[in-house]
Parts: C-alpha cells; sequence; structure tokens
C-alpha cells in the first residue's frame, strides 16, 4: 500500500487502473488506425466491460480455487478486492463470459472478440505481476543464483522472484509473439489459442519455481500445484483452436 498525502493508494488497484488506460488507449487508437475491426464507438466500450467481468471473474476464481473454506465463512470478504487474492484463470473465464455478452449485444462475432482481448490481455498481465513483486507475493523456492531476490516481508532467503518470470513470459514476451502473430492476418480465433496455448506453457513451467499458497500447499506429490491443474486445460484448448483455424 501507498500513502499520499493522506490517501491509501493500494498496488493492486493502482496497476488496474494503469493496465487499463494503457488498454483502453491501444485498442481505441487501433480501432481508428483500423488495425482492428471494430466501430471506435464500440471500441470505447469494449474495455471496460472485458475489465469489469475479467474482475468480478478473477476474484471468485480466487474464492472458488484456492480459498473456498475461508471464504464461505466469511462472505463479507469476498468483494474485497484490495486485501489480495485474484485468480487469472477465473479473471480469464470472466472475460470470456464478457466478450460473450459483448458479442450478443453488439452482434459481433465472439472469436474476434476474444482475439482482440487476447492481443491486449498480456498489459495487464505484466502490471498485475509488477504489482505482485512490490507487494511480495506469490514469490519462488530459493535459489543460490545471483538474480534470486530477497523478500524481507517473507524472510531472508533470497528467492525465484516468480512473479517477474511471470510478467516477462506471460506479459512482455506473450504480447510480443500475439502482436507479431496478428501482423499476418490470422483467420478470427487463431490468437485466441495461442494466447491459451503460449500462457499456458508459461505459467505452468514457471510454477515449478514458484511457492504454492499456504492453504493449498502440493496438490499430488510434491511439485503439481494449483496452477499446474488450471493450466493444462488452457495448453489442450489452446492447441485445438490453433490445429482447427490452421487446418
Amino acid at each position: 500500500m501507498l500513502e499520499v498525502y493522506g490517501i491509501k493508494l493500494y498496488w493492486y488497484g493502482f496497476m488496474y487502473a494503469l493496465s487499463f488506460i494503457i488498454i483502453d488507449y491501444l485498442v481505441v487508437s487501433a480501432s481508428k488506425n483500423k488495425k482492428i475491426d471494430l466501430d471506435q464507438s464500440v471500441a470505447e466500450k469494449l474495455t471496460f466491460t472485458i475489465l469489469l467481468f475479467a474482475i468480478l471473474g478473477g476474484r471468485l476464481g480466487y474464492v472458488i480455487f484456492y480459498d473456498f473454506s475461508y471464504y464461505v465463512t466469511n462472505l463479507d470478504k469476498i468483494l474485497f478486492i484490495w486485501e489480495g487474492g485474484m485468480s487469472f484463470h477465473g479473471g480469464l473465464i470472466g472475460a470470456f463470459i464478457g466478450s460473450l455478452y459483448f458479442s450478443n449485444k453488439y452482434r459481433i462475432d465472439l472469436l474476434h472478440l476474444t482475439d482482440i482481448v487476447s492481443l491486449y490481455a498480456p498489459i495487464g498481465l505484466f502490471f498485475g505481476r509488477l504489482g505482485n513483486f512490490i507487494n511480495s507475493e506469490l514469490y519462488g523456492l530459493r535459489t543460490s543464483g545471483s538474480w534470486g531476490v530477497v523478500f524481507t516481508k517473507v524472510d531472508e532467503y533470497p528467492r525465484h522472484p516468480s512473479m517477474l518470470y511471470e510478467a516477462f513470459l506471460e506479459g512482455l514476451l506473450l504480447f510480443i509473439i500475439l502482436a507479431i502473430i496478428q501482423s499476418l492476418k490470422p483467420v478470427h480465433g487463431f490468437i485466441s489459442g495461442c494466447f491459451l496455448f503460449f500462457y499456458g506453457v508459461f505459467r505452468f513451467t514457471v510454477e515449478f519455481v514458484r511457492i504454492p499458497d499456504a492453504h493449498l500447499g502440493y496438490i499430488y506429490y510434491d511439485w503439481v500445484t494449483m496452477g499446474h491443474l488450471l493450466s493444462v486445460p488452457m495448453i489442450l484448448i489452446g492447441i485445438i483452436f490453433m490445429y482447427r483455424k490452421a487446418s
């Protein structure tokens, strides 16, 4: 939390606001320049709609997937987003539902919308992971590598800055990959498939060095986490989408 002139600013809220402003600007600019096939008036409404559904989905996903037993007895805490606790996979489901709603309302091809959302989503992921780093959340296992970071809120041991790994892979690198693919003008749905596949692979990989949520621990053996389990369907669905749209 950051306090400025007596006003409390939560990093989660700040990062969400910053990513929303950037994504909204890019989407509207892309519609103006005809880089995406979407009317400007519609583009101006798209970002807010998807953001709202993604936040609600992310919060409910965390409640259901990661800490249901706590929230079922503390219902008033469910909407306390500023205290932390968001699930990307829940946010993904929320974003899809938001895209479905938007598609029906404005009579726009659903896969075209999910492609647009997928193309700019890595920006939000990038800033979200930076927020996790600032808050010393989602840190990794201990490491003897020179790149290890000591999170003083946790302990005095150097640890993998797994949130920075994710910021780079799921944010920056994924954005570049999808931008290159988009420049090739693929059919609707292909970018969505690429997003699901690459995010799933990147997240699955980082989970090996990321500490699982304390109240969950490892789901199976000493390495399988909830993040692993939730990423596998993304990878499989992504492969199916890419195969069907490329054939």
